[in-house]
């Protein structure tokens, strides 16, 4: 993986800038990027992920499997299958304290706050289209 610092995660544009970008890589960085934007594609793609990740965008602290259940209304296996998954992608960090009972937390990553742009763009969106 490359780090290049000229290019912000939360780069925006147009196509021609994003076709701008794809063209200025070479082969084997291009295919990594594209592996790795399928696979995100393929995460997000999953059922309550991104209410789960949306959850995280707008909320102040860490949050617990508790607040999560009671705000989404996701089943507890699925809501604990998509914390699993974002954690296993490093979106999310999980945090267990010893305590009875039981008290799990989980923070985004910086990784994931670099995605959280993404949910105020499909809000203004969403004020501006209906489906």
């Amino acid at each position: 993986m490359t780090d290049d610092s000229s290019i912000p995660p939360d780069a925006g544009g147009g196509p021609e800038e994003a076709r701008a970008l794809r063209g200025s890589l070479e082969p084997a960085e291009r295919e990594r990027v594209e592996r790795t934007v399928a696979e995100l594609l393929d995460l997000l793609g999953r059922t309550h992920t991104m209410a789960v990740l949306s959850e995280f965008a707008f909320a102040s602290e860490p949050l617990r499997f508790s607040e999560l259940e009671d705000a989404l209304s996701i089943p507890a296996n699925t809501l604990s299958t998509r914390l699993r998954d974002l954690t296993e992608a490093g979106l999310l960090e999980r945090t267990a304290y010893d305590e009875v009972p039981p008290r799990v937390e989980y923070a985004p990553t910086e990784k994931a706050r670099s995605i959280f742009p993404v949910f105020g763009h499909l809000h203004r969106w969403a004020i501006a289209y209906e489906l």
